[in-house]
């Protein structure tokens, strides 16, 4: 019945400036919103601005559904996102 497009938008700020591990840190936090809520959410991950050395790559790979999508079809990345996200305690 048309509800109305909700949005979500997380900046992270990385441990530090050259994090290697910031792409995969933001493709964790989008997998698990895209997991946990509606679909009517519009999910927007993004670094805190002027926290990271390549913020702007980052920032520019993680906004396009397109490749996250297909870094979501390989199987180790994938399982690397599942193991991160895991609510369990193992």
């Amino acid at each position: 019945e048309g509800a109305a497009l909700s949005s979500v938008t997380v900046k992270f700020t990385p441990t530090i400036p050259h994090c290697s591990m910031a792409t995969l840190i933001g493709l964790c936090l989008s997998v698990k919103l895209l997991r946990s809520l509606p679909s009517r959410f519009k999910i927007t991950i993004m670094i805190t601005p002027g926290t990271h050395s390549s913020e702007d790559e980052i920032n520019k790979q993680l906004a396009d559904k397109e490749r996250v999508a297909a870094a979501l079809e390989n199987p180790h990345l994938l399982k690397v996102v599942n193991k991160c996200i895991s609510t369990s305690s193992h």
